[in-house]
């Protein structure tokens, strides 16, 4: 059993790669064979993050050596060998993948695993590159966990392909492909001058870095910021966003609700261990902070702008990144836990929110305004054992037998998105908000800080016009005339609420939540830990 506990943090990688690998194999015909399979396959890696994170929370002896976790793979000892990292923010991460992902997984079943061809397996090495990139301890293999993720996240906007996907697929495997590029190009530099990827070993040598080998240093570490930047949405790179996220099918945009959110952990991590006394933080200042609160404002036009409730939760998406990134851009550190915590609750209530939307599509048959008119159908042809096979026809089709209030359901799934989505009580966006408000004040008084005052009022305002943007958005979809009830599936109706009850847990529980938060936040802070795990001959400087 031991041993068995020693390979559990590189199982999340290895079970996602096998059964999608293995998925590929089985034939197509064979639906309930797959979609067990890889059913099994999500909540193995559930029950793995869930556990992960509660040997941190309840440490067990001989487990976990200073709250860290580290898995040499081949022997080959950290900073020439391949290493993975399991420590308070990465498992969190875990954990919040895995949350999100089996219920995504279940809505799928009812219909959209069908529309085109190896959906789950897709999905699978989706999960695969998501989990590689929280738990890798080196700047080369979290690149390549990123191309994992986003070769499998273009497959799945394609998935069940029509037109307007067609188009925003393209626009985003182009602007991805120039993000890789910079990503590839800043590592060249840090590791032409360092000499090494890892990031434990990276964070000692910053530190005693030779003057002259520092500037190029850092134009390396300033590249792979911008990479980090496309990913997570940051204004003026993050164009693409919108138009993809509407163009994919709910499931899909659900599960990239995530996404943006690995490039948010991407600056946490590095940030935090090039953070030295002697050196200027690597991704903070004027620049990345304004470029921020920037972004966080495009989503809120964009929002008000929006006609769509699947593209007002796309710009929605924009404004936590930019949230996320101000916070950390300003460098507040007791607000960094709040950031935590909003990053927890935000990714949840976007997921949900992509589900309803899929939902909410069917209230839409008989109606004849221009902005609620529905697609034209479009029939998908894949090829299986060389012949076309027709696998959909109109992915807005009903499906299913309704269930008892169906339209009760979504309108209450709706206020409760909304409720977490722009902050208000009593709830844990909330919560959320509110301590990161309150840390805000404390550096505005403290260091009268009118870039703290900024954001303050961006996050009101981002706030205020969610909810006049989705309030707007929910009277015309639910109190409209011609509207229909819709027919929903339990199966589908089921994911949503685990995702609002998640968050209410979350609210109940706000007291543990923001103990282990607190705690992350504080290693963040102080990675000597880590560092001496990873690397423990190596001297770390106090």
């Amino acid at each position: 059993m031991s041993t068995l506990l020693r390979h559990l943090p590189v199982l999340p990688i290895v079970l996602p790669l096998v059964s999608g690998a293995l998925l590929l194999f089985l034939p197509q015909g064979r639906t309930v064979l797959r979609s067990s399979v890889a059913l099994l396959s999500t909540i193995a890696q559930v029950a793995i993050a869930a556990y992960l994170l509660y040997r941190l929370i309840v440490p067990q002896p001989g487990l976990l050596e200073h709250g860290v976790e580290v898995y040499v793979l081949g022997g080959w000892v950290a900073p020439y060998g391949i290493v993975l990292v399991v420590d308070r923010l990465s498992a969190l991460m875990l954990a919040l993948n895995a949350a999100i992902a089996l219920p995504v997984h279940v809505y799928s079943l009812a219909h959209w695993d069908r529309v085109g061809v190896h959906y789950h397996s897709m999905l699978q090495f989706l999960l695969m590159g998501l989990n590689g990139a929280f738990l890798t301890g080196d700047l080369f293999n979290l690149f390549v966990f990123f191309e994992i993720l986003l070769s499998a996240s273009y497959g799945l906007l394609l998935h069940g392909s029509n037109a307007v996907r067609v188009k925003a697929g393209l626009h985003y495997v182009a602007v991805n492909l120039a993000g890789s590029l910079i990503f590839l190009i800043g590592v060249a530099l840090i590791y032409g001058v360092a000499g090494t990827l890892n990031m434990a070993d990276l964070g000692v040598q910053w530190a005693a870095m030779a003057p002259e080998h520092r500037s190029l240093f850092e134009a390396g570490v300033g590249i792979l910021g911008i990479a980090f930047l496309i990913k997570a949405g940051i204004w003026p790179l993050n164009f693409w966003l919108p138009k993809t996220y509407t163009a994919a099918s709910p499931p899909v945009a659900a599960m990239f609700a995530i996404m943006t959110k690995v490039g948010v952990y991407a600056l946490l991590r590095m940030g935090s261990l090039l953070a030295i006394p002697e050196a200027p933080a690597p991704f903070a200042g004027p620049w990345l902070f304004y470029g921020t609160v920037a972004t966080m404002w495009f989503g809120i036009v964009g929002m008000l702008a929006a006609r769509q409730l699947t593209r007002l939760v796309s710009f929605s998406v924009i404004v936590s990144s930019g949230t996320l990134l101000a916070v950390i851009a300003l460098g507040v550190t007791s607000a960094t836990a709040p950031v935590l915590l909003y990053l927890i609750a935000s990714v949840p209530a976007g997921t949900a929110f992509f589900l309803i939307a899929g939902m909410t599509e069917r209230l839409r048959v008989n109606s004849v305004t221009e902005e609620n008119m529905a697609p034209q159908p479009t029939t998908y042809t894949a090829f299986m054992a060389g012949e076309p096979h027709e696998v959909g026809d109109n992915e807005y089709d009903e499906v299913g037998v309704a269930i008892p209030a169906a339209l009760a359901f979504l309108g209450m799934a709706f206020v409760s998105c909304t409720i977490l989505t722009t902050g208000l009580p009593p709830l844990v966006g909330f919560m959320a908000k509110f301590s990161m408000i309150s840390a805000l004040l404390g550096a505005a008084m403290d260091q009268s800080s009118l870039d703290a005052w900024l954001l303050i009022v961006s996050l009101l305002a981002a706030g205020f016009a969610g909810l006049i943007a989705l309030t707007k958005r929910g009277m015309r979809s639910f109190w409209s005339t011609g509207r229909t009830t819709p027919r929903l599936r339990f199966i589908e109706a089921v994911p949503v609420a685990f995702l609002i009850l998640l968050c209410v847990t979350m609210t109940i529980a706000a007291g543990p939540v923001m103990n282990y938060l607190d705690s992350a936040a504080e290693w963040l802070h102080e990675p000597n830990a880590y560092i001496h795990a990873v690397l423990p001959t190596r001297e770390v400087s106090p």
